[in-house]
């Protein structure tokens, strides 16, 4: 993956928010927060939204946008203006970032059995009602190697389709 020189990370939630943190935090990104718009995660998901914020302040040279989001329908339209300007880089988390507490629990057959949504999951199986928190997330992950582990369980279970990135993307050393 190819980045430019500035980038804008947009997490969909707060525990997206919370795992990218705790890997900026731990130098384990292949970018850092220097490098980044604002130096720190934004939560703008709107394109337009981001273009008038971000893009008008009159950047030369490119900008990656990576998007941490658990949706692959999600769009993120910008103007013609600005589409030349502006690599979308999209970090699919599906079906939804709690599977990585799933993963780390080594509850993943107990999970795929039961239905649920993995949000559901970890607050009615896993009795974490606060799990799509941040605070409860930064706690949770605050030994970054369980963290690691999970994002590389996650990637080996996860069906990424052609022309996709994971987390596992986003780190230094796979």
């Amino acid at each position: 993956m190819e980045l430019a020189k500035y980038k804008a990370c947009i997490c969909e939630g707060a525990a997206e928010n919370a795992i990218i943190d705790i890997l900026l935090d731990h130098d384990l990104l292949i970018f850092t927060r220097v490098e980044m718009l604002e130096e720190r995660v934004l939560r703008c998901r709107d394109g337009r939204h981001f273009e008038e914020k971000y893009l008008r302040k009159g950047f030369a040279d490119q900008i990656s946008v990576i998007r941490i989001l658990d949706s692959r329908r999600e769009n993120f339209k910008l103007s013609k203006a600005y589409r030349h300007k502006v690599d979308v880089i999209n970090v699919v988390t599906a079906p939804e970032i709690e599977m990585l507490i799933i993963l780390h629990e080594n509850r993943y057959r107990e999970f795929k059995k039961s239905g649920k949504k993995p949000s559901e999951f970890c607050k009615t199986d896993l009795h974490m009602p606060d799990v799509k928190s941040y605070d409860f997330v930064k706690v949770y992950f605050c030994e970054p190697e369980i963290l690691i582990d999970a994002i590389k369980k996650y990637h080996e279970v996860s069906k990424i389709q052609r022309g996709e990135y994971t987390l596992l993307d986003l780190l230094k050393e796979k």
